[in-house]
């Protein structure tokens, strides 16, 4: 076989995680990569949790409102049976799948896709969520992102919730989150504390 027709034939999967905070710019992030690939004229497919209509029921919109096109999921093992044909996977808000995502993600690796997964990596009590921490062990690639602390400027830590509420999964924007450094969600933690 000639090297030629060896690029043709084998196609290296992997597994990218683009994790962070809220307003950190994930899905910012997982936008940019698969519109570059569709420009490669790559065939992709890009998922999403059915239950994150807060932009759209149909695509996948950033903060600052790019986006593209999607279809959403309620399990993960939905991904297997929609992604054949494809040389790219794109998977937003992975922290609202089930933890079966991260057999699902290896799966696809190993046929030689390219899976590109977003999402929180902490709830926010700044605890792993879902399946990301597993998703970030078995990636060939991690890409943490940052937001920025609404209070001091610093790197951002986490999605402090600003709504008394104690569901995890909680859809929201910058009416239930902000992002804080680890300094200042301490200090915002103390002071709730304080408050009750």
């Amino acid at each position: 076989m000639t090297s030629l027709h060896l690029a043709d034939t084998h196609r290296p999967g992997r597994i990218e995680v683009i994790c962070g905070s809220m307003f950190s710019g994930k899905t910012e992030e997982l936008i940019r990569r698969m519109k570059r690939a569709k420009f490669a004229r790559q065939h992709v497919e890009i998922f999403k949790p059915s239950i994150d209509t807060r932009y759209s029921d149909e695509e996948v919109v950033s903060h600052d409102r790019h986006s593209i096109v999607s279809t959403p999921i309620a399990t993960s093992s939905s991904i297997l049976l929609l992604s054949s044909d494809i040389d790219v996977v794109g998977i937003d808000e992975a922290q609202f799948f089930d933890d079966g995502l991260v057999d699902v993600c290896n799966e696809l690796a190993n046929k030689g896709i390219r899976v590109i997964v977003a999402g929180l990596d902490m709830d926010y009590k700044g605890e792993p969520f879902g399946p990301i921490p597993a998703l970030c062990a078995i990636a060939d690639e991690v890409t943490k992102v940052h937001a920025i602390c609404v209070k001091c400027g610093a790197l951002a830590y986490v999605s402090h919730r600003l709504v008394d509420n104690e569901r995890r999964v909680l859809l929201g924007e910058v009416d239930k989150y902000e992002p804080l450094c680890r300094e200042c969600y301490k200090k915002a933690l103390s002071e709730q504390e304080t408050e009750q």
